[in-house]
């Protein structure tokens, strides 16, 4: 692993905490060591990487005080309706970028996003997308694999339409 790829794993763990994912001490942990090893230097950095199971409980608040000493803190946006549209850039961008299987992400999308909102017009093409791989049989003429690209492809057209209206606001 390279120090630019700890980076991002920090980072990614630190929006699946702040999106209200949960994220297991010792994944924190070995984050840490990761980043340890590839010559990530922070004050804290190891005494996270270096905690026992015994001290696991310690991990969160030491995990936090790593990203920081490195400038990689995230905090979604206060107002509960803009946290649930930044969660969804992040995981379209995460579909987009192939770090997160369709079918996973716009099953996100769909059950821990799209209902809160009210289920946006914005964000039907994803919610489609999610309903035809959850459901996805054999028999109608389509491939799986093509239902992946359409997931993609509908990801990415919401990121454009969705930095568009970011940067209109």
């Amino acid at each position: 692993m390279t120090r630019d790829d700890a980076l991002k794993q920090l980072s990614h763990l630190a929006r699946e905490r702040a999106f209200g994912r949960h994220v297991g001490s010792h994944l924190l942990i070995q984050a840490g060591l990761d980043a340890l090893v590839a010559g990530v230097e922070s004050p804290s950095l190891a005494m996270l990487a270096g905690l026992l199971r015994s001290e696991e409980p310690e991990a969160s608040e030491l995990f936090d005080r790593v990203l920081d000493e490195l400038g990689l803190l995230f905090r979604p946006p206060a107002d509960p309706r803009a946290a649930k549209w930044a969660a969804a850039s992040w995981i379209a961008g995460q579909i987009a970028d192939a770090s997160l299987d369709p079918a996973t992400g716009t099953h996100l999308i769909w059950s821990d996003i799209a209902y809160d909102l009210g289920y946006p017009e914005e964000l039907e093409p994803l919610v489609h997308c999610a309903h035809r791989l959850d459901h996805w049989e054999e028999s109608w003429g389509v491939s799986l694999e093509r239902l992946n690209r359409d997931a993609v492809e509908a990801a990415r057209q919401f990121l454009g339409k969705h930095s568009a209206t970011e940067a209109g606001d």
